[in-house]
């Protein structure tokens, strides 16, 4: 990297013709930064930039993408690797400390995420709160905010002990939130967690099970789950984690803070993609209306859109999609489905995108929300616990960033600046007096 110490930028106003030199700063891998901390207070300029794409909000050691290349790295790890080598426990702990875990390591996390499952009993007068129709999401920004309530032990920010059991706290009883949400949408009894089962197990046994029949864990599905889980762990500085280092910017407690992020991931933008994409399934509605979709998604006067087909980040592909399409295989192997519409509809997309030459031209290839979208269709999981799923999934991102921005001595409360482009000074009119 000694080559890429001591360098500045230089910025030129043109109208006084002086010249500032910002200094850049290296990056370990993908782009380097300009350093413009003292713009303002040296030019007496803001940077402009809708959107901050084009601005670091952030220095972070967890996740690196190369959307150009197709690469996704958790701590310095390649998401392909992981998913197929790693399950989701393993990997949370590698966001969270930095390091992959030894066995000795790996046991004890497991063992403590798995005893903090339990929600406070408490909890359920609060599900009950909601009405019947409410939607998942809005519940899990209610009972996930409401968090604080009942464990207010773990809220303190300045204390390591309290950051730990409160990252545990959230990475354990998401599932078991984002289960019950479910439940009390259609009208079952809440499922209580099992200490026996795995984290990824756990969940489609609190989603899927009741008390009139034992409900059997199939090993494909899970493992599919747990691949979802491990491909949607995090995803660099996003919108929802970008809210979630915001929020506790401010000093607020880790369950706002988390709250925060599933508000912003509810965005259609966003988190919504993967529901985006049955939706589509249901307008094109039937195989034989492909080809009519089809000439339809190249046609630029057309505003319809195919769903799950490239990527804003990914310029080339999408390396979850790729670990993605084989589980999605596997799993309706599995089960076997030979009459489900929307899945053939799917395939045969599929199909389509890998061959077609306006698709490989423009590399649309399917992304990772076209996969899991059909994954979730498949086992059961209505389009309305899509976005549910991810924020399970996202939540060990969420408290990885949240507590490195803590742990960062250049932390500062955020506060973006503003082109201002209303009204100058005005003199306030008497009402009587306005015409």
């Amino acid at each position: 990297m000694s080559d890429k110490t001591n360098r500045t930028f230089t910025l030129t106003d043109n109208t006084t013709g002086k010249s500032y030199e910002l200094p850049v700063l290296p990056a370990s891998i993908g782009p380097d930064v300009i350093d413009v901390r003292k713009l303002y207070a040296d030019t007496d300029h803001f940077t402009y930039d809708p959107g901050f794409t084009s601005t670091g909000s952030c220095e972070s050691k967890i996740t690196y993408i190369d959307g150009d290349q197709g690469v996704l790295l958790y701590r310095g790890y390649a998401i392909a690797e992981l998913a197929e080598q790693s399950d989701f426990m393993e990997t949370c702990y590698l966001l969270l400390y930095g390091e992959l875990p030894t066995k000795a390591q790996k046991n004890k996390f497991e063992h403590d995420i798995t005893y903090h499952t339990m929600l406070h009993e408490q909890l359920m007068y609060f599900f009950r709160g909601f009405r019947r129709d409410a939607h998942p999401m809005a519940v899990m920004c209610g009972v996930v905010g409401a968090l604080s309530a009942f464990y207010h032990d773990s809220t303190d920010i300045t204390d390591p002990k309290h950051r730990m059991v409160a990252s545990y706290r959230l990475l354990a009883k998401m599932p078991t939130i984002a289960a019950m949400a479910y439940k009390y949408s259609i009208g079952q009894p809440f499922v209580y967690p099992r200490n026996d089962l795995k984290y990824a197990e756990n969940f489609l046994y609190m989603m899927f099970s009741n008390p009139a029949e034992e409900y059997i864990i199939n090993p494909v599905i899970s493992k599919a789950m747990d691949k979802i889980l491990i491909l949607h762990a995090d995803h660099e500085q996003n919108a929802s984690t970008s809210t979630v280092r915001l929020a506790g910017s401010s000093g607020a407690n880790p369950f706002a803070c988390i709250s925060a992020g599933i508000a912003s991931l509810w965005g259609p933008a966003h988190g919504g993609a993967n529901e985006a994409v049955l939706n589509m399934l249901e307008q094109i509605g039937d195989v034989k209306n492909i080809p009519e979709f089809i000439a339809r998604a190249k046609d630029k006067e057309d505003s319809f859109r195919l769903m799950g087909f490239g990527h804003r980040v990914y310029k080339n592909f999408d390396p979850r999609a790729k670990v993605l399409q084989q589980s999605c295989h596997d799993v309706l192997n599995e089960l076997g489905i030979t009459d489900e519409p929307l899945l053939d509809i799917a395939m045969e997309l599929e199909r389509i995108a890998l061959e077609d030459p306006y698709f490989i031209e423009k590399k649309l290839y399917p992304n990772v929300d076209f996969y899991s979208g059909i994954i979730f269709r498949a086992i059961g999981i209505p389009t309305s616990m899509f976005t549910v799923l991810f924020s399970v999934a996202r939540t060990v991102g969420w408290v990885a960033q949240w507590n490195e921005m803590i742990e960062d001595p250049s932390q500062k409360i955020g506060r973006p600046r503003q082109l201002y482009t209303g009204e100058t000074g005005r003199s306030y009119l008497p009402l009587a007096k306005r015409p």
